[in-house]
């Protein structure tokens, strides 16, 4: 299974994790930005005005609203990436890793305008009469295509429980189980049953409980994160600063920090900004498919507004909230990952300028540093040898092994930098933290004291839990697609038992797998709508010469 695992994931980075596949979706998103004349700058008006009703027909066909349709497509995806995914980007790449997350996202909002257009315009009546639309609609119907859609519905059902099922509940059990002591089954099964209780009652009400849902976890966390900043006020200005000034040049090193250079800055804030927003995905069209709606162009101009709430404003607001209140570069104590955990044979000093180059080097790919094989001698849970352990891209600091709990004494054998343990040692140290673990930290330091870690923990169950209802309705209208409307309850049935199961169990490979379905998803969706550049300039142009 290891070995399986561990092809997955090599396989997985030469695809979603390529240079290549971030260059395509960029490319997209910029080719249709400068084609079509910036619509998400000139149109962004007028898609408030669509969502307030303005172009509202009582005769329009559809099943939601333009909100309840945005608040599903939202419910997918605001989520993990918002609170755990910035503070991963920030801690890799630094402060101006927010800047390109944010470029990341203007060029989104375009993609994502461009295909709902055509995804709303191809869309079908299934034979219960509710909508059915996505990619896959518009390949078949727009495009002709014979096997490209059905390639994007297989990998939507899989990415549905590699997305949006099976790591959002394990997510949710461990962070319970670690800030309340809740056992990992007991939530599964409670989130279960209420995740059954949405799901099994189809679009409509998705639709009813994301209208409500997702403007409720925003405001709960943007609270959140305004006790935060209002507490570190004196800090917003540099920290906004910060995000700028190293644009080009990388981030410098600070505090625990040893610094990015541009190329990583850039790969880090890019991936985590498509990580967030999913445009170019396909999977958001799937749900604006089904808003009540004549024209296409209209609830496209909806779509456009969902890159921008996801990640210009609570993405920012996170990004602002950790670099504020300076946790993003302060080394905390905290256990160590292993696969986290790297040891050098040569003593580096934090002090010395030219040993922080080197490790900086090191740490994004520049160079090599000569990594320790040998034994290392542990007395009362320290150390004896001289040398440099990293952790998490930093220098650690206080290590102590323990084994069973308690300080180790003895000899640990080390290969290439990496200590072969077993589970029944663990590492503790002052490092610097991050993802998930590093937002709660920045909640602390507030007004709300240590309260600010159940913020984060709410924020944390209530954003998965709503990727993983928007997930079962983009899985089900794959189901509709490749099967018919017969098998959708049987889809929801494995669905939500996997939802359970996948509190208390290893999601690794399935993760692994679903990065190789999201590529799957996006590059068909990708070529299809580049293929369909034309068609889309026409039916933004009568848009503009009807609305004159």
């Amino acid at each position: 299974m290891n070995y399986f695992l561990h092809i997955i994931q090599i396989l997985e980075s030469y695809i979603s994790g390529s240079l290549w596949f971030v260059l395509l979706l960029l490319g997209t998103g910029l080719f249709y930005t400068i084609y079509l004349g910036f619509p998400q700058i000139r149109h962004f008006g007028t898609s408030i005005k669509v969502l307030r009703g303005k172009y509202d027909n009582p005769d329009d066909k559809g099943d939601t609203s333009h909100f309840q349709a945005l608040t599903t497509a939202l419910s997918g995806t605001v989520g993990t990436g918002n609170i755990a995914g910035v503070a991963f980007a920030i801690h890799l790449g630094g402060p101006s890793a927010l800047f390109w997350m944010l470029v990341t996202a203007l060029l989104g909002m375009c993609t994502k305008f461009v295909e709902v257009v055509m995804s709303h315009k191809y869309r079908e009546i299934n034979d219960k009469g509710t909508v059915s639309g996505g990619p896959m609609y518009y390949m078949k119907n727009g495009l002709k295509w014979k096997w490209m859609p059905i390639i994007f519905a297989i990998a939507t059902v899989i990415s549905s429980f590699g997305t949006g099922c099976l790591p959002q509940v394990n997510s949710i059990a461990n962070s319970l189980h670690a800030t309340l002591g809740i056992d990992k089954m007991l939530s599964g099964a409670v989130l279960a049953l209420l995740l059954a209780m949405v799901v099994l009652g189809g679009i409509k009400r998705i639709a009813k409980v994301t209208e409500t849902l997702i403007p409720l976890m925003a405001i709960l966390y943007i609270i959140g994160a305004m006790g935060v900043l209002a507490y570190n006020y004196e800090n917003i200005l540099p920290s906004i600063a910060s995000i700028f000034t190293g644009i080009f040049s990388g981030s410098a090193a600070t505090g625990g920090f040893l610094g990015a250079s541009l190329a990583f800055a850039f790969n880090r804030g890019v991936n985590r900004g498509l990580f967030s927003n999913e445009a170019g995905q396909g999977s958001a069209p799937i749900a604006h498919a089904s808003a009540r709606c004549s024209n296409p162009v209209h609830e496209g101009f909806v779509a456009l507004l969902e890159p921008f709430i996801d990640t210009i404003i609570i993405c920012s607001i996170t990004g602002i909230t950790l670099l504020s209140s300076g946790v993003w570069k302060e080394k905390i104590d905290n256990p160590f990952e292993r696969t986290n955990t790297i040891i050098l044979s040569e003593k580096y000093q934090e002090s010395n300028p030219s040993d922080v180059n080197k490790l900086k080097a090191f740490i994004v790919g520049e160079e090599k540093a000569p990594t320790y094989s040998g034994e290392l001698e542990i007395v009362d849970g320290k150390i004896s040898n001289e040398l440099t352990v990293l952790h998490a891209h930093s220098m650690a600091e206080d290590i102590e092994i323990l084994f069973d709990n308690k300080p180790y004494s003895g000899m640990i054998n080390v290969l290439n930098g990496i200590p072969q343990l077993d589970n029944k040692y663990q590492i503790h140290g002052r490092s610097l933290i991050h993802s998930a673990p590093l937002t709660t930290e920045a909640f602390t330091r507030s007004y709300f004291g240590k309260w600010g870690k159940y913020i984060v923990s709410i924020g944390l169950l209530l954003f998965a839990f709503s990727t993983a209802i928007a997930w079962a309705y983009y899985g089900s209208t794959a189901i509709i697609f490749l099967v018919g409307t017969k098998y959708v309850n049987w889809f929801l049935v494995v669905y939500v038992v996997g939802f359970f199961i996948a509190a208390f169990a290893d999601t690794t490979l399935i993760w692994a797998i679903s990065g190789i379905m999201i590529a799957l998803m996006t590059i068909p969706n990708l070529i299809g709508i580049l293929f369909m550049h034309k068609e889309i300039k026409q039916e933004l142009k009568q848009f503009e010469k009807d609305d004159k």
